[in-house]
């Protein structure tokens, strides 16, 4: 059952369709971690292009969502609501499987670090179980 739906993200993130990459929170610990959920649909504009006969959600989005997650978790500490996280980093980040339309992304952002405007996370996304991808992300508060 989520805790947030899409709009009350929205009220969170500033991103919007066709950039907002996360329908659901499922867990929000503040200044801990935060659990999403992308609903990878067969009509995501990236799958015209990535790859027509055989699609498949690009890394970079996966990340992209992971850092979203994260940035839910860090905007909704009281004195960052309302600002904008800057995705500034990516260190081992690591793809294991392929994401592909009709999949259900799990997404586990936990706040590793905060100091000032700056910060480091930890994220790990699942399908049905499977890790598909893992990274350290960065952040900057703006």
């Amino acid at each position: 059952m989520a805790l947030l739906n899409r709009e009350q993200i929205q009220e969170i993130l500033p991103h919007r369709d066709p950039f907002l990459m996360v329908d659901e929170v499922l867990e929000l610990v503040e200044k801990e971690k935060c659990v999403g959920i992308k609903y990878v649909k067969a009509e995501e504009y990236y799958f015209k292009g990535h790859f027509p006969q055989y699609p498949v959600m690009p890394g970079v989005l996966i990340l992209e969502t992971m850092a979203q997650v994260g940035a839910i978790a860090l905007l909704s500490i009281p004195e960052f609501k309302g600002k904008i996280g800057f995705f500034t980093g990516a260190n081992n980040v690591k793809w294991r499987k392929q994401v592909r339309p009709g999949d259900t992304l799990k997404v586990e952002t936990v706040l590793t670090r905060i100091r000032g405007a700056f910060g480091v996370g930890s994220a790990k996304a699942w399908v049905e179980g499977e890790l598909v991808c893992e990274a350290d992300i960065s952040f900057a508060i703006g």
